[in-house]
């Protein structure tokens, strides 16, 4: 089977992949920004037209964490749309087998029940601080369920809760919560021990999101730009209160996930959407100090207690459907974030 996997060099995409190849599957379609814009309807046609992918993972996004999602609200639900409506449109007029459609825990409204069941979705309001995004995700729900009535397509709506994982992004403006926290902590153990060098090998690896010092030689420079960010030789800074829940998945179990619908289930098995979740989550005041232990940080934990950067209170989506099916993640938070550090801090 011809697959093609959208986003491959992402977080999600990059897992997907790695899946893919394990179980065997070498008829892979790839393409970089560079090579395919999403954006770009004509482009996506004449790809899909030359091509044929009979298996589609629709894993290219625009993403972002809470910072990000308020900054570039407009790009956000502009890239997210176009990028779904052309990869759904076209997966439908080129007669592709089977789309899976990555979406969001984000769909679901800010004070929805918790755990968060798929039929909550359009019960209530979203929350502010990720509207966009998540308008853009729900459309494209919208898109594959309509495209599977009225064309008798295949395509499969998946609701991924949060994701960490190699390939994620570590930049401190756009960067999801546990790869910001992590570099964080990690900066600022190397700022505790004085390595500077190490430092500036942070920076030339992950794209920091903040303008560097002229001289990067300038080790107080160097300081004084990683305590704007929350990093500091005795304490770390973060965002909000703790008082808020997130249910958080390492990439690897999401692919297994993936592959494991695509080979066994069609739309009509399930219906609208279906959540990928362990069902179970923990509060950021327990999350934090569990990543500052695994970094090997010594010094404190303070919160900057802005409350509006808190997002939505709790995030956890039910598990039920997707235990019906027969699958569960393997993966747990302690084990997947010591394999997260040690990918960040090796690579």
């Amino acid at each position: 089977m011809k697959i093609l996997v959208t986003g491959h060099r992402g977080l999600v995409g990059s897992a997907i992949l790695r899946r893919l190849k394990a179980k065997g599957y070498s008829d892979l379609l790839v393409k970089s920004h560079a090579e395919l814009d999403l954006t770009d309807q004509s482009k996506v046609n004449a790809f899909f037209e030359q091509e044929k992918p009979e298996c589609v993972f629709l894993a290219a996004a625009q993403v972002g964490g809470i910072l990000a999602n308020i900054t570039y609200s407009a790009d956000l639900i502009y890239s997210n749309l176009t990028i779904g409506a052309n990869v759904v449109h076209a997966s439908c007029k080129y007669g592709v087998k089977k789309l899976i459609n990555l979406g969001s825990s984000c769909i679901y409204p800010r004070l929805a029940p918790q755990p968060m069941k798929e039929d909550y979705l359009l019960t209530g309001s979203l929350e502010p601080t990720n509207e966009a995004y998540a308008v853009a995700k729900i459309a494209i729900i919208k898109l594959c369920k309509y495209y599977n009535q009225q064309y008798g397509t295949n395509f499969i709506s998946l609701m991924p809760t949060n994701q960490y994982g190699p390939n994620d992004n570590f930049n401190m403006e756009t960067a999801h919560l546990l790869p910001m926290i992590m570099r964080r902590f990690h900066l600022a153990k190397l700022l505790s021990n004085g390595d500077f060098d190490s430092v500036r090998s942070d920076f030339a690896k992950h794209p920091l999101g903040y303008a560097l010092p002229k001289n990067l030689n300038d080790n107080e420079a160097i300081e004084q730009l990683l305590n704007s960010i929350g990093a500091y030789r005795d304490k770390v800074i973060v965002w909000g209160n703790g008082s808020v829940y997130r249910e958080l998945m390492h990439s690897d179990d999401l692919a297994e996930a993936c592959v494991y619908i695509m080979e066994n289930y069609d739309a009509k098995d399930i219906g609208e959407l279906v959540n990928i979740t362990a069902g179970d989550d923990i509060q950021l005041d327990s999350l934090y100090p569990i990543v500052k232990d695994i970094v090997g940080f010594a010094g404190a934990i303070e919160y900057n207690n802005n409350c509006s950067l808190n997002g939505m209170p709790r995030k956890l989506m039910d598990a039920a459907k997707i235990q019906s099916l027969g699958w569960r993640p393997k993966i747990s938070l302690q084990n997947g974030i010591k394999n997260f550090y040690k990918w960040y801090s090796e690579t």
